[in-house]
Order: C-alpha cells, then structure tokens, then sequence
C-alpha cells in the first residue's frame, strides 16, 4: 500500500506568463517543490512561504466514502459538459463543505498539474481510492473514455453506497433495540429492584422464588456492576482484536450472519447485488475476467464468499465457464447462475450481471423496508418479556400480600 505523503498549504506572489502579478496558495509536501509546481503552471514565483499552521488547528476529518461517491458523480457530470479535467478540479473543491475532501482534490490537482497521470494521483490516496477506482481511471484514460468510465465508476459508486446504507439500516434496528432493552434492564435492577426490596424487608414473609431471583440479581449488579462492566468491555476488545487478527474467525462471524433468520438472507442477496455490480463494472470496462475476479472477491463483503470467489478464478483459468464455475459453490440462486450461463452464451456478460445487480437490489431494499413490520411483533414480545418480567417479579409479593388479607 502507497504511503501517504504529508503536505503543506503555501502562500504564493509572482507573475503569469504574460507578466501581470498574480497570488494564491498552493499544496505541496516541500518549498521546493511547491516552486517547481509553480513553474510548470507558467508561473514565475517571487516569494512563496509555507502558511503557518494554528496551534490548536482543529482535526481535519478523512473524506468519506459517499464523499468519493459524490465526487465521481460531479467529475463525470462536469467531464460530460466539456469542462476540462483540472478545471473540474476546481470547481468540485469549491463546492465541496468538507475540509477533508478539499485538501484531497487540491493534492489531486497538484498532481496531475505537475504532469502525473489521474489514475497515478489517484493512488497516493489509497485510503480514499481503492484498486478497482484506479484500475478504471486507468483504463479510461488509456482508451480515451474516461468521460464514460467516470460516468461508469459513478454509477457504481453510487449503487454501492446505497447498499451499503440499507444493510446497515437492517442491522441497525435490532441491534438499537437490544441495546435499549440491557439499559432498560440494567436501571431497574440498579435503581427500582432495590426499593422494592426495602419495602418487602417489612412483610416478614417468605417471598416468590422469581422475587428472590430478581433480588438477587439487583444485588449482584449494585455490587460487582464494575465486574459486569469490565466483562462487557473485555469481551468486545477481545472480539475486536480477534476479528481483525484471525481470518478463520472472521469468515466463522461472516458464515453465521448468514444463517441468522430474517438478516442472514438480507446479507446474503446484498453480497450477490455487490458481486454481480462489481464484475459488470470491471467487465465492461475491458478488464479481463480471471483479473477482474480479485477485485470482485475484495469488494464483495463476506469472506465466505471471497473463498468462493477465488475457486471460482481458479477454475475459469482452467477453462471452466463462469456459470459451471459458479454452480459448482452451491452459494449463488438459480437465478444469478441461469442469467450468467445466458450472458456468457449471448457475449453480453456484463449487461446480464448489471440487470442481476439491479434485480438483487431491489429485493434487499424491499426486504429492509419489510424487516421492521416483521420485526415490531417480535421486539415488542420481547421487550414485554423482560421488562414485564421484572414488573411482575416485583408486584408478585404484593399481590400474595393481598391474597392473604
């Protein structure tokens, strides 16, 4: 991976070519360089000096993927209308409101100013612009159509964000719900339980096997609530640490989101739509298919599938035909094999996989906006079992008080 290299904002005063006095500012990792930037653009520095930083400068937040989305879109709609490529630049930092994302298109600028390829500025960025953004670029401007790449890369982009939004809406809503429920839980037991307890020390009668439960329970967390909290904090560090070291962990939590009712299909047709939109995407862009197999297989989301996908690239180098290939990993529908089998034999691959991706997108945004009428029953039960299931413990005394009298 590229490093990123550091730059600085400089202050410049000179002359234009046709020797009028100009200013401005300009980004370069050096003096030096910031000079020689300078005179490739045709201008004669007279004075340049690094602009000083504030002491207590506020945090510049890294673009974001949509920000990327966005800029792809805007830089095709501009490259479109026949504005040139640097002057796209231009206008995209300027109507940008993110600091972010206007340091990056400056140090794109700069770059390609000073004689660099798009696709070459591009990676020096590779937290922002992945391979398969630069690989497109690259092949855009090789064949002359990076208008359309730009157009084809935005679309993309755009599909994929959109995804990515409705997936994490599905997973969202449950777990806000969980989460809601453990507070919920954790003040009765810590503030209300305890009250109730005082009241009943005065019965002097035995109390409900459930009470004694809860009582109990109450009296565990007031007293060992920082074991309860370390507990929980350990356990998500060692999750964290372990999903990010062990890649069999990782493809173990992948595989069984899968299996998760109501979510795991979600999931599963959201890694579809991405696989099939990727491979269109690269495809069509003149990306040979063994090669473009990689990029799908990182982009897809799911490790279960990138193991699959990478068979799959094996065998096609094999001779095997991609359906066959496919067919053979019993992951893919019916549906997503049959209209690869019918592409590959019509030779229009790419638009059969573009209409797969559209189709399983529709189905997950359908199936998101069904998961909360589906879901609602179900949180409301389970909301009524541990909630209500405290309330009850605690007014079973009262009522057994009351059967007495």
């Amino acid at each position: 991976m590229a490093e990123t290299i550091k730059t600085f904002v400089f202050s410049w005063q000179g002359a234009d070519r046709k020797g009028q006095a100009s200013t401005g500012e300009i980004t370069a990792p050096s003096l030096a360089i910031a000079k020689a930037n300078l005179r490739k653009q045709g201008i004669n520095p007279k004075r340049v000096r690094k602009k000083p930083q504030p002491l207590f400068a506020a945090r510049i937040k890294p673009p974001k993927t949509e920000d990327i989305a966005a800029f792809a879109r805007q830089l095709a709609t501009m490259m479109k209308a026949g504005v040139p490529l640097v002057q796209s630049f231009d206008i995209c930092a300027q109507g940008s409101d993110k600091a972010g994302m206007r340091q990056l298109i400056l140090d794109i600028k700069t770059d390609v100013e000073s004689g660099s390829t798009f696709s070459s500025a591009l990676k020096k960025h590779p937290r922002q612009f992945d391979d398969l953004f630069c690989n497109l670029i690259a092949a855009g401007e090789q064949s002359g159509s990076l208008e359309a790449m730009l157009e084809r890369i935005a679309l993309y982009k755009e599909k994929s964000e959109s995804l990515k939004r409705k997936i994490k809406k599905a997973m969202f809503y449950p777990t806000a719900i969980m989460l809601v429920a453990m507070i919920v839980t954790a003040i009765l037991l810590i503030f209300v339980v305890p009250q109730f307890e005082t009241l009943f020390a005065g019965f002097g009668a035995d109390l409900p096997a459930f009470t004694k439960m809860v009582i109990g329970a109450s009296r565990f967390l007031q007293d060992y609530w920082w074991a309860a909290l370390g507990i929980i904090v350990a356990s998500s560090y060692a999750f964290i640490q372990t999903h990010r070291s062990s890649e069999a962990f990782r493809a173990g939590i992948d595989r069984f989101l899968l299996k998760i009712p109501v979510i795991g299909p979600i999931l599963d047709k959201g890694v579809v739509a991405r696989f099939a939109r990727t491979l269109s995407t690269t495809f069509a862009a003149g990306v040979p298919l063994i090669e473009a197999m990689d990029t799908v297989a990182g982009a897809c989301g799911n490790l279960v599938y990138q193991k699959a996908i990478h068979q799959i690239k094996d065998e096609v180098a094999t001779g095997t035909r991609l359906n066959a290939a496919m067919r053979e990993r019993n992951l893919f529908p019916n549906l997503v094999v049959q209209m690869v089998a019918i592409g590959e034999e019509s030779g229009a691959l790419d638009s059969m996989l573009e209409k797969v991706a559209d189709i399983y997108e529709e189905e997950v945004d359908t199936a998101v906006d069904g998961l909360s009428s589906l879901l609602e029953p179900i949180i409301m039960v389970f909301l009524g079992v541990v909630i209500g299931g405290l309330v009850v413990a605690m007014y079973l005394p009262i009522f057994k008080l009351g059967q007495v009298v």
